[in-house]
């Protein structure tokens, strides 16, 4: 290499060699490690804070005054909301990888914007259903671009810690949904026909103020390299480098060669070859991606969509007051993570991801059994779920690192979109319409078929996980999948 911190020069065969990966994951955590996780890590604050809206004023639009809703209509709006999802990532995955992450930023972004802010104007259950799934289109395209971009730009030694802190973001807006609606879904304050659609402003607000700290995100410097732009590549990892010199008053130090990676930039991949890269030469992770996607996916929808109603209707809790019980919820759905992340670098994916499933199983199986049976107060099932979800959500956000690193660079986008829809598909869209039906029987014991097929699905993932996880851990991203462009 002519430089230390350079590309090497193309070769006749329009090959070059590059220790850019390499560089990227000895970095030291800087000021735009720092800006990338609050500027792109929002998406997962602004989804929380879409699910709690929508289970907390759940209650509320079955009343006359302002929808007029019945259980099973709102799991459908619940699940028109997961449905954009789904399209949305596999449509933005697709272009994601063919024309870059940073682009659909912005459009994906956008796209949230306008769902939200139509969904704030709704007057019938085809109006909220049509909105709601616009939304969730902008979210599903900002799952794909946005968890590409974190990967690539993370050094590896801590990228399980930082995705799983960054998945748990999703419970800050949890919380913020749950405080808002503690307010504004309370007739003392704002009426009720008008709360609810107040509550929608405050994504509106939060996605407009994020697009300003966008500008400032460079293109991942890995999709750049794969797409014969080494040259843009090498500009952004100077930058990097430079910066974190200045900081810390010496360079740094050069990288092995034997790091270095060879790369022959080809066209891009259609969704078909993607498909077929996926399913036939990573077949056991495609088997282990969609299990965990699944599971998790199950349990979550199938809770919070509904947990509202279920406070409402089996324990008698008020509309006004079904959303505080969000509040520790959200507190130990984001504690988990935080804690436990860690341990995910250190003892290993395998090991942690098939705990953290088993556990939260365990724990859902006690409280669903009790619950059953009449044995719990509002408080006691709501501490159970909270302690569950201790357990569930980096449980959770862990599946969404699996399916992030486990595939190559070329198609790391559409497989996160492919997996997202694949678990929505099997766990999300389905749960809350069916848990809404099972409400709407009045049966205790209907209930608890669900949660114990939850419960089931949970097991399962752990299963799978122990027996073809794949040990990502500390490992830089062409280590555990080579990219399909390199030599």
């Amino acid at each position: 290499m002519d430089q230390p911190y350079s590309t090497a020069p193309r070769s006749e065969a329009g090959k070059f060699i590059t220790l850019i990966p390499a560089r990227l994951d000895r970095l030291p955590w800087s000021r735009l490690h720092t800006l990338i996780v609050v500027g792109l890590g929002i998406t997962w604050a602004l989804d929380g804070l879409e699910v709690t809206l929508m289970g907390a004023i759940g209650a509320v639009l079955q009343l006359p005054d302002t929808l007029g809703l019945n259980a099973e209509q709102i799991g459908f709006i619940s699940s028109c909301y997961l449905t954009g999802a789904v399209v949305g990532a596999l449509v933005f995955g697709h272009l994601t990888d063919r024309h870059g992450r940073r682009r659909f930023f912005f459009i994906s972004l956008a796209l949230y914007l306008i769902g939200v802010a139509l969904t704030a104007c709704a007057w019938n259950l085809a109006s909220f259903a049509i909105f709601r799934a616009v939304t969730g289109a902008g979210i599903g395209g900002e799952y794909a671009a946005v968890n590409s971009a974190i990967d690539e730009l993370v050094p590896a030694r801590i990228r399980g810690r930082v995705d799983l802190i960054v998945n748990g973001s999703f419970w800050l807006g949890a919380a913020a949904g749950a405080l808002s609606g503690i307010v504004l879904l309370n007739p003392r304050f704002v009426p009720y026909r008008y709360g609810w659609r107040a509550g929608f402003a405050i994504g509106t607000a939060l996605g407009l103020a994020i697009l300003y700290l966008r500008k400032f995100i460079p293109e991942s410097p890995r999709w750049l390299l794969t797409h014969d732009r080494p040259g843009e590549a090498e500009l952004v990892v100077a930058e990097m480098e430079r910066a974190v010199e200045a900081r810390a008053g010496r360079p740094l130090e050069f990288p092995d060669a034997v790091l270095a990676v060879r790369i022959r930039p080809r066209r891009a991949i259609g969704i078909g070859g993607a498909l077929r890269t996926i399913v036939i030469r990573y077949r056991r992770r495609a088997l282990l991606g969609v299990t965990l996607m699944a599971a998790q996916a199950f349990t979550y929808n199938a809770i919070f969509f509904t947990y509202a109603i279920v406070l409402n209707r089996f324990f008698g809790v008020s509309a006004a007051h079904a959303a505080a019980y969000l509040l520790p919820f959200a507190a130990a759905n984001f504690a988990g993570p935080v804690i436990m992340s860690p341990l995910f670098d250190s003892v290993g994916r395998r090991r942690m991801i098939a705990a953290t499933y088993a556990i939260a199983a365990a724990i859902l199986i006690l409280t669903g059994a009790m619950f059953a049976r009449g044995m719990l107060t509002s408080f006691e099932q709501g501490l159970l779920w909270t302690a569950m979800f201790f357990f569930a959500s980096p449980a959770a956000s862990a599946a969404y690192l699996t399916v992030s690193e486990i595939f190559p660079l070329e198609i790391r986008a559409l497989a996160i979109a492919i997996f997202f829809a694949a678990g929505a598909a099997v766990g999300g869209i389905a749960a809350p319409w069916f848990f809404g039906r099972l409400i709407d029987t009045g049966s205790r014991a209907a209930l608890l078929h669900g949660y114990l097929a939850a419960a089931a699905l949970m097991l399962l993932a752990a299963i799978v996980e122990m027996v073809i996880g794949v040990p990502a851990e500390r490992r830089s991203l062409e280590q555990i999948a080579a990219p399909l462009s390199s030599e």
